[in-house]
């Protein structure tokens, strides 16, 4: 059975992430048979609508995606394979596609929604969440940053909320993802099935049916806010990871140990790079902050050689040899050379040669 299930049926366009086993994580092939389908049904009159979803472990629905498949990451880095570039190249532009796309794209996000199943969910007219969806980028972790996107997405949430979700990692239940303006509509995990089946056996008229159809589901759960958002707003608006930390560590609230506590295990060198990611991508089209992103991850792989690559050390530690303790090179936040940093924004190449170029 193929690892994205793609079929039309009545009047949809159907894609099921079908690997359950590593919770649908995105292969290059995986990447190829989305966009595949989506520019086969472009302009199909047949397909007013695509909905996507993944398969758990128990049947549809219950997972949707994890994100990239690191470990893939980490043996292409090592093996200098091309295929590696390939894969980031071919995804981002797949993220474009799915932000662009001529037809209503309803992505059902229940269960685990990180990193790369954020960038083929993000872009939807329709974002489902449920009781059951654990929303977040949690690249920092592994030594990389927000990517497939999350510049423009992230930077786009109320206040600060950006900077603290890309720093941090920090995991969101689908109603938070609601009210941080990152889903559109949180449904009972229970529901799902029924509307899918509704989805592809009912005589919609146009594209807006089937997209107001969906939004006007009964049954959804309420917007929860994390709190606390004005502290929130008040230390992740400071300037530099530095002056954050510092705040976070001479503050005694339980919120703040806590965050002081994961940003001092993240990686203190991506940390500096995230911060002026989310800053720039504000300001930034989509198709822009895709370029910058593409120009990013080359840096994350190459910047260094392979064996002092933060992205490396930190999917080796947590993926690879699995003993938790990433080797970040500097250590603490507070000896990052920031020129370091800033080398992660100029591009590779030039711009009449840059793999996104004819991105608009």
């Amino acid at each position: 059975m193929s690892d994205v299930i793609a079929q039309i049926e009545g009047r949809i366009g159907c894609i099921t992430l079908n690997r359950p086993k590593a919770l649908n994580a995105l292969s290059l092939d995986m990447v190829r048979a989305l966009t595949r389908a989506l520019l086969d049904w472009h302009d199909n009159p047949q397909v007013l609508a695509v909905a996507v979803r993944g398969m758990g472990k128990e049947g549809p629905f219950g997972a949707f995606c994890a994100g990239g498949d690191i470990r893939f990451f980490h043996q292409a880095a090592h093996a200098g394979d091309a295929s590696l570039g390939d894969f980031f190249t071919e995804e981002y532009r797949l993220n474009h596609l799915i932000h662009t796309y001529n037809k209503p794209y309803i992505a059902f996000m229940d269960g685990i929604v990180m990193g790369g199943g954020m960038g083929i969910s993000q872009g939807a007219s329709v974002r489902v969440v449920t009781e059951r969806t654990k929303m977040a980028m949690p690249e920092t972790h592994i030594g990389l940053f927000p990517d497939v996107g999350g510049g423009y997405f992230l930077s786009r949430c109320p206040g600060r909320l950006g900077e603290y979700l890309a720093l941090t990692g920090q995991l969101l239940s689908g109603a938070q993802a609601v009210a941080a303006k990152l889903a559109d509509i949180a449904l009972p995990s229970g529901l799902l099935d029924g509307i899918w089946q509704t989805l592809i056996s009912s005589p919609f008229e146009n594209a807006e049916s089937v997209e107001r159809w969906v939004l006007a589901q009964a049954g959804a759960l309420t917007p929860e806010k994390l709190l606390p958002q004005p502290q929130i707003d008040e230390v992740f608006g400071l300037p530099n990871v530095v002056e954050i930390l510092s705040k976070l560590e001479s503050s005694n609230d339980e919120w703040s140990q806590k965050t002081a506590h994961t940003l001092r295990h993240r990686s203190p060198l991506m940390l500096h790079v995230v911060l002026e990611q989310i800053h720039r991508a504000r300001q930034m089209s989509l198709a822009d902050d895709l370029r910058m992103e593409r120009d990013m991850v080359h840096h994350c792989f190459h910047l260094r050689p392979v064996a002092d690559s933060e992205t490396v050390e930190g999917i080796r530690a947590l993926a690879v040899d699995k003993d938790h303790s990433p080797k970040w090179k500097p250590a603490r936040v507070e000896d990052v050379d920031r020129s370091e940093a800033a080398r992660f924004f100029v591009s590779p190449w030039p711009s009449n040669h840059h793999p996104l170029r004819d991105l608009i």
